[in-house]
């Protein structure tokens, strides 16, 4: 089998995880590393991600990257940049993006216009793995192909974000807050956006019409103070929030996805949570329910579990590189899976 050559585009949390990966990957060779800031250039990628240094540097010329002949990106940037999105797949890159693009207004409209053309013009494939929600997409709609009908498939995620430390998150989704203003709605409506693309993504694959998508959103507050060392509750305040997107036809819900993410279990309204991080329940013939369970190793720190981001990407690129050209949706692609046969090769 011939390698695929990556290049990884930037290396932040999540670009950090999916380098490694590639790194890891006896399919896979690292051709390039792009740099966001300036004091990243010229550094080693193995040093980048926590790896032996690997004599490929990083670099912000994006000319240079794409003249290493190279097979795909792997693009993981905190916001995309649509213009450089289109050079790479009009040089002829396959780009695989955990970015959702949600800070353009995601791949819709004049944007998808674009990078349709851009896939034309170098006869490559634009594929989105997604962030949170992600992989757990395709695995919701996969689940269908045993039923002989389908009325709804529903996603509930549950989250203890209380070892998530970032203040200027939980303060922008109104925790800590005395109440649930409008603004602060909006905010978590905007931020939020995420799950409407996975709500449409799945729709779109189920063959689904959508009339409308309604936001939904409710809070559960605090009932003592709550001290996290890095973020602080006091009782009666926002400390968990219920809320998502409803996918309707013809004045009915068909496809849902719903996320509860909480701080603390200390709270008023005495809500119950799943310990499975992932619910799925499919209305039909047969109903199929399935709950997933993540358990990490006792080495992870809180950022290790972006590698559930980032290994979602790598592993799709094979199917990618063999893709049709253009922008691909869920049903363009099989189920991802890991090289875990070579892995143990590799360990022998």
């Amino acid at each position: 089998m011939r390698k695929l050559r990556l290049i990884q585009w930037t290396t932040g949390k999540v670009g950090k995880l999916s380098l490694r990966a590639i790194l890891d990957d006896p399919r896979l060779e690292l051709a390039g590393v792009y740099a966001y800031s300036a004091e990243k250039a010229g550094e080693d990628a193995g040093k980048l991600c926590g790896r032996p240094s690997c004599g490929v540097p990083a670099t912000n010329d994006i000319d240079a990257l794409i003249g290493l002949d190279a097979d795909t990106v792997i693009y993981t940037p905190f916001m995309a940049d649509v213009a450089h999105v289109q050079r790479l797949l009009e040089s002829g890159l396959d780009v695989i993006s955990t970015n959702l693009f949600l800070n353009v207004g995601g791949i819709q409209g004049e944007v998808k216009e674009r990078i349709e053309a851009a896939c034309r013009r170098g006869g490559s494939s634009f594929y989105i793995t997604g962030v949170s929600p992600g992989w757990i997409n395709a695995m919701a709609v996969a689940l269908t192909a045993v039923c002989r009908q389908v009325e709804s498939v529903s996603i509930a995620e549950t989250a203890d974000c209380s070892v998530y430390q970032s203040a200027e998150t939980w303060l922008a989704m109104g925790m800590s807050l005395p109440q649930a203003t409008p603004e602060v709605i909006g905010t978590a409506r905007n931020w939020l956006r995420s799950f409407y693309d996975a709500v449409e993504r799945m729709a779109a694959a189920l063959q689904f019409q959508l009339d409308d998508l309604q936001f939904f959103i409710e809070f559960a507050t605090a009932s003592q103070r709550v001290d996290l060392g890095w973020f602080c509750m006091e009782a009666g305040t926002n400390a968990a929030v219920r809320a998502g997107w409803n996918g309707n036809v013809n004045g009915r819900t068909v496809v849902r996805f719903q996320l509860t993410w909480y701080l603390t279990k200390h709270l008023n309204e005495g809500w119950v949570f799943e310990d499975d991080q992932y619910h799925i329940v499919i209305k039909g013939e047969p109903e199929v329910q399935t709950r997933l369970r993540f358990i990490a190793p006792k080495s992870w720190g809180n950022h290790e579990w972006d590698t559930m981001t980032a290994l979602p990407a790598v592993n799709a690129a094979f199917d990618v590189a063999a893709a049709r050209p253009g922008v691909l949706a869920l049903k363009d692609l099989p189920l991802p899976t890991a090289p875990a046969g070579l892995w143990s090769l590799e360990c022998s």
